[in-house]
């Protein structure tokens, strides 16, 4: 598939964006995915070149956690690898649904996923940390990492706030830990999944590659930033995208 320079214009500026709001908020994929079916890519396209721009960012702030010694690698492993056999359930699954039913899937699943996103700004409770057996926190972690990482090939928006919510508030996580899981499992399902996509000739190199530096760039600024307030204008942000999006199918 050919880019043009209009479809290059509107998706780098809304990835920057979504990676701004990742930073300050979480939920970048709420932005960034619209983005592209914004400026015309087909359905599955949009899923796969959206999954390779997001997990560029992905990997640098998995790194960044690791470096810091948040991800303990020898348990992490066992979710590492039900997420990349989850992930690639889900993008098999999305990629035998037509891109009509997945556009329609979208305009319904899309404001779901965002007001749940978006209301939960407490992401966990120390407090609760390790009130549960140690081998039960490990099974619901690795249950959590299998079905949040089929939803992440499947379909993605929301995927690293789900992942927290569930290990902090499930498994009886510490932020910490929950963290630095979240990021790694989170990696390995957008791997599962780009490789899906790849392999079925579903991204579209250059404008992911392009937007994702736009998307590290974002995260970079936002994450610099000591912005009071910064949350607030993540909401009418993602509306008015989800708005622009909701338009343009209906228009269709």
């Amino acid at each position: 598939m050919e880019v043009t320079l209009l479809q290059f214009l509107i998706v780098c500026p809304l990835v920057f964006f979504a990676g701004l709001v990742d930073a300050i908020a979480g939920g970048g994929g709420l932005i960034s995915l619209p983005a592209y079916l914004i400026a015309g890519v087909p359905p599955h396209m949009a899923l796969g070149t959206n999954k390779l721009s997001s997990s560029m960012g992905t990997a640098i702030a998995t790194a960044r956690f690791a470096k810091n010694g948040y991800i303990k690698l020898k348990k992490v492993i066992w979710f590492i690898v039900a997420a990349l056999i989850a992930s690639a359930i889900g993008a098999n699954l999305t990629l035998l649904v037509s891109e009509r039913i997945v556009e329609y899937m979208m305009i319904i699943v899309l404001p779901v996923v965002a007001f749940y996103v978006l209301r939960n700004k407490k992401m966990g409770d120390d407090s609760r940390a390790g009130t549960i057996p140690a081998r039960r926190s490990f099974l619901i972690a690795l249950a959590t990492a299998f079905g949040v990482g089929m939803y992440d090939g499947f379909y993605g928006p929301g995927t690293g706030t789900f992942l927290i919510l569930l290990l902090t508030g499930a498994a009886r996580y510490t932020m910490r830990d929950a963290a630095g899981t979240t990021k790694a499992i989170n990696l390995a399902s957008n791997v599962a999944a780009i490789l899906t996509f790849l392999l079925n000739g579903k991204v579209i190199y250059p404008l992911g590659l392009v937007a994702g530096v736009f998307g590290i760039l974002g995260n970079y600024i936002g994450s610099g930033l000591v912005l009071e307030g910064g949350q607030k204008i993540v909401r009418p942000v993602v509306l008015f995208v989800l708005a622009i999006l909701f338009v343009k199918v209906l228009l269709g």
